[in-house]
């Protein structure tokens, strides 16, 4: 099987390879960036802080489509890397059916649980409104009916990078986007149906994500991996869930981390704060995605490559992905403190003392740029090499320990402002740990082993 994963990477082919993947996650930003301008802009500030109070829920869920995805496809390009190409589609197939088992059965499950988990954020949140509530289990109840087509192309974005279809994927997160954009404009620009219309719009971007991607992979059998008959191994199952457990954990410390600002954030600032944090979420989704697109893109080449047990080409992606993310890392600081304003007038300039709020907290939460990317990457890193558990404690450490306790420490030592440090200095704590894993484990993987290696650097 002749395989561009089995290439040498210089810079211009890791360019080459990683620019879909990046631009696919950038596009899905955007188009997250849209649903809130369009809530915040004409459907109201109470909506729009409903939909906040929420959102870190809903993403727990979208986190089991990561964690199959994730480690499903370190898995499969392990075995690709072995030269087993039928049983890395034989677990690409059982990794697809078991998503769309779990997710109808969490979608379903969702439905009843909205209204709870609502009313108990609304109930432990001082400076929550009635109608924030409203509107926030008004949205969720709609989003939890196609949770299991989130999950789906969630998972299809990772195995479209093993299949070489780089450009593919974003065509379809494209054609996702815009049906999302689209359908926002009209009902909630043009019909008023506030959240609903929000809802409405974000599942027909889902189910266009979703749908052609399924379809795609059932009508083509040409790639690296295709769908076949198959029966669910629970050996592959756990490995591919251990393996992801990372994607799966960081989704559900940042949910938590998100409630417990949101929290602090009334505490402190009243409603103003979680719009400001809303504005601040929206806005990074860029950013961050930049970091995740890249990530998603080399995973399969570090996958493959530890399959073959070429440790050379694996010393080769893992240098040259420091330096590309330590170059985005200036990048987006610089983007995010020149550019702050502009998104925060974008966002609540209608309103003077949220825009005041909102351009100061954008302004700290910048420096976050400087030390996230590699974070993610060398979290990414270890799930690549199919080791789930140092993933998930580097994703553990960065949202659970550290922004959890930092969220409440700081802002006792410096005052309210103390919030918006929180998010850069558990990256910067995290960055070291992430480090000090890189260098033990060298030892089990070699990335780091020969001195004579001659690795290109164009």
């Amino acid at each position: 099987m002749n395989s561009v994963l089995s290439e040498h990477f210089t810079y211009k082919k890791i360019f080459k390879f990683t620019i879909s993947p990046i631009l696919m996650m950038i596009f899905t930003s955007l188009y997250g960036i849209v649903d809130g301008f369009f809530i915040s802009n004409y459907a109201g500030l109470d909506e729009y802080a409903g939909v906040n109070l929420i959102m870190p829920v809903m993403m727990v869920i979208g986190g089991i489509g990561f964690m199959f995805g994730s480690g499903g496809s370190a898995l499969v390009g392990k075995f690709l890397g072995e030269k087993k190409r039928d049983e890395a589609s034989k677990v690409f197939t059982m990794i697809i059916e078991s998503v769309v088992i779990v997710g109808i059965i969490i979608s379903v499950a969702f439905m009843f649980f909205v209204s709870p988990i609502a009313n108990a954020l609304g109930s432990i949140t001082n400076g929550t409104t009635p109608r924030m509530v409203e509107e926030a289990i008004k949205y969720g109840k709609i989003l939890a009916l196609s949770q299991v087509l989130f999950m789906l192309q969630c998972v299809f974005h990772t195995f479209f990078m093993i299949n070489e279809k780089q450009r593919l994927a974003f065509l379809y997160t494209v054609y996702s986007g815009v049906t999302n954009v689209i359908v926002d404009f009209v009902v909630i620009v043009l019909l008023k149906w506030g959240v609903v219309g929000a809802a409405i719009g974000t599942i027909a971007g889902y189910l266009v994500g979703s749908i052609l991607p399924l379809v795609y992979f059932i009508k083509h059998k040409e790639g690296n991996i295709y769908l076949v008959k198959t029966k669910i191994k629970i050996k592959y199952m756990l490995q591919s869930c251990w393996n992801g457990s990372s994607e799966f954990v960081n989704n559900i410390s940042s949910s938590i981390v998100g409630i417990v600002f949101n929290i602090q954030l009334l505490k402190y600032y009243g409603q103003n704060g979680v719009s400001a944090y809303g504005t601040l979420m929206y806005v990074s989704f860029i950013f961050v995605a930049t970091y995740i697109g890249y990530a998603i893109g080399v995973s399969p080449i570090i996958s493959y490559n530890y399959g073959a047990n070429n440790k050379k080409e694996l010393n080769n992606i893992l240098v040259k992905s420091i330096v590309i993310n330590s170059i985005l890392a200036f990048i987006m600081f610089m983007a995010g403190e020149l550019l702050g304003p502009l998104f925060s007038k974008l966002y609540v300039g209608s309103d003077q003392e949220l825009f005041e709020l909102t351009k100061v907290a954008f302004k700290i939460f910048s420096i976050n740029f400087l030390f996230c990317g590699l974070c993610i990457f060398f979290s990414s890193f270890f799930t690549a090499l199919n080791n789930g558990v140092i993933s998930a404690l580097i994703s553990f450490l960065r949202t659970l320990v550290f922004q959890l306790t930092l969220v409440f420490v700081l802002p006792l030592v410096f005052g309210d402002i103390g919030i918006w440090w929180s998010v850069s200095i558990s990256n910067l704590l995290c960055l070291v740990f992430a480090i000090v894993f890189l260098i033990i484990y060298n030892k089990k993987y070699g990335y780091f082993k020969s001195k004579k290696q001659n690795i290109s650097i164009e």
